[in-house]
């Protein structure tokens, strides 16, 4: 479990201390309830949009939610997180998780105004994960030259009980508030096809001989791609390339904190090889548990600072937009 103690010791104010640990206090209980224990035969995969983390648009995040984020974070073992803004927050929660253990694999900022200047991470628990040295963004060939990502996905290889992962993680362009914007449609077309036609070249197995083809690895894609249903053809795009999205995942009725939209997911080419799911997957959402609606009056003198256009909003730059979305995985190889 974590320890909180030491960051919780820095915060002076004892009022917001102890609504720390009330807030932790309900935080752990309900974490145990809806993600299982990992184990040395397991692999708890999760992605998590952690809104503009932290871009200070109305005030950067105090310890307050790190304390929330990190609780959240380690009950995973392999977490693919967007919207990273700088490297604080990374560092941050490394700490808190304990640097000897956890590791982090970033990109560079992305430029443009598309791009909003984030970047994409890998967060792992190096006691479960090892990352195998491949790490890549992924750039569209010549023959797609008219088309280029705004936020260049990020590929990565890792090592974990005795199998080999190969994960493309996504933050796709959104563009205007309708379930099929023409940009994003064929940028997760291009992802998922451009994967899909080069799978075998992104296995991070070892080679047997400077001649022989790596071993058949497993290749997986998650992050945000701003799908608003199942049903669209933003979703058909991806699985039509030939990536599966696993049934308890079809069945969560929504990533976003109203529920109500399929932005995250979670999906393997195929099928995979060495790793089986175990049918246990879903998302958490922390909201029912740490910046309630109930608790709006507590973060009165906090708000006044930047008090945003109202308290959900408000606590979306605190916490997130997105609900963590995660799979267990089998791994023994």
């Amino acid at each position: 479990m974590l320890n909180h103690d030491e960051e919780l010791a820095r915060i002076a104010d004892e009022e917001t201390r102890q609504r720390v640990v009330a807030g932790l206090g309900r935080l752990r209980p309900a974490l145990g309830a809806a993600i299982p224990v990992g184990t040395d035969e397991t692999l708890l995969l999760a992605t998590w949009n952690i809104r503009e983390f932290d871009s200070g648009r109305y005030g950067y995040r105090p310890p307050e939610p790190y304390h929330y984020i990190a609780e959240i974070l380690s009950r995973f073992d392999l977490v693919a997180i967007q919207e990273v803004r700088n490297l604080y927050p990374l560092q941050q929660l490394q700490k808190m998780l304990g640097a000897r253990w956890w590791g982090f694999l970033v990109t560079d900022v992305t430029l443009g105004t598309a791009g909003n200047s984030e970047r994409m991470a890998y967060l792992y628990d190096r006691r479960k994960v090892d990352f195998a040295g491949l790490a890549a963004e992924l750039v569209l060939p010549a023959s797609a030259a008219e088309l280029q990502f705004a936020r260049t996905p990020y590929i990565a290889g890792f090592h974990a009980g005795g199998v080999w992962l190969t994960l493309a993680t996504v933050h796709i362009y959104y563009g205007d508030d309708v379930a099929v914007d023409p940009r994003r449609l064929a940028e997760i077309a291009a992802f998922a096809k451009t994967l899909a036609s080069n799978a075998a070249k992104f296995s991070c197995a070892p080679q047997s001989a400077p001649d022989a083809a790596p071993a058949p690895g497993n290749l997986i894609a998650l992050g945000d791609f701003n799908i608003f249903n199942r049903k669209d053809a933003t979703f058909a795009a991806l699985t039509q390339s030939g990536f599966v999205v696993p049934p308890e995942l079809q069945a969560v009725p929504g990533s976003n904190v109203d529920k109500n939209k399929h932005y995250d997911q979670i999906a393997w080419y195929k099928k995979l090889t060495g790793v089986a799911p175990t049918g246990r997957a879903g998302v958490f959402d922390y909201y029912q548990h740490v910046y309630r609606a109930e608790d709006e009056a507590d973060y009165a003198a906090e708000r006044a600072v930047k008090p945003a256009r109202g308290f959900r909003e408000w606590r979306s730059y605190r916490m997130s937009d997105h609900l963590p979305m995660w799979v267990e995985l089998s791994v023994e190889g």
